[in-house]
């Protein structure tokens, strides 16, 4: 059974950390670039950043450069997405996906798998 999940969210403060996990089973991660979303209450769903398939290779949208980073472990078949300096305003369900050979966060791209999402809440 193919799945890709996404976990790790939760409610942290102002100026907090985080890190969310995407783990796929029943595929490997090993040739698809992956690509981290988030889509805040009544806002379109927006790119974050993806990393290649090697890792060696990261983007990221204006708004998380410098506080959000990508990372993946391909013997574990998991990705990561490290998020420093959190403000109430990345209040959101975060989403990954998978596409194959690509490193991509637009939403209008065809990915091959979608996770279900976590909510990370930002809040005092």
């Amino acid at each position: 059974q193919l799945q890709f999940v996404e976990s790790g969210g939760g409610l942290v403060q102002p100026g907090g950390s985080l890190r969310l996990s995407c783990a796929a089973s029943g595929f490997t991660l090993d040739y698809y670039g992956i690509s981290w979303f988030r889509q805040a209450p009544g806002k379109e769903r927006e790119g974050v950043g993806c990393i290649s398939p090697s890792g060696g290779r990261t983007n990221f949208a204006d708004s998380v450069k410098g506080r959000f980073t990508i990372s993946r472990d391909n013997a574990k078949n998991t990705v990561y997405l490290q998020m420093n300096s959190l403000k109430p305003e990345d209040t959101a369900v975060y989403y990954c996906a998978a596409a194959r050979f690509a490193c991509r966060y637009d939403v209008r791209y065809s990915y091959n798998y979608w996770g279900q999402g976590t909510q990370v809440t930002v809040s005092s």
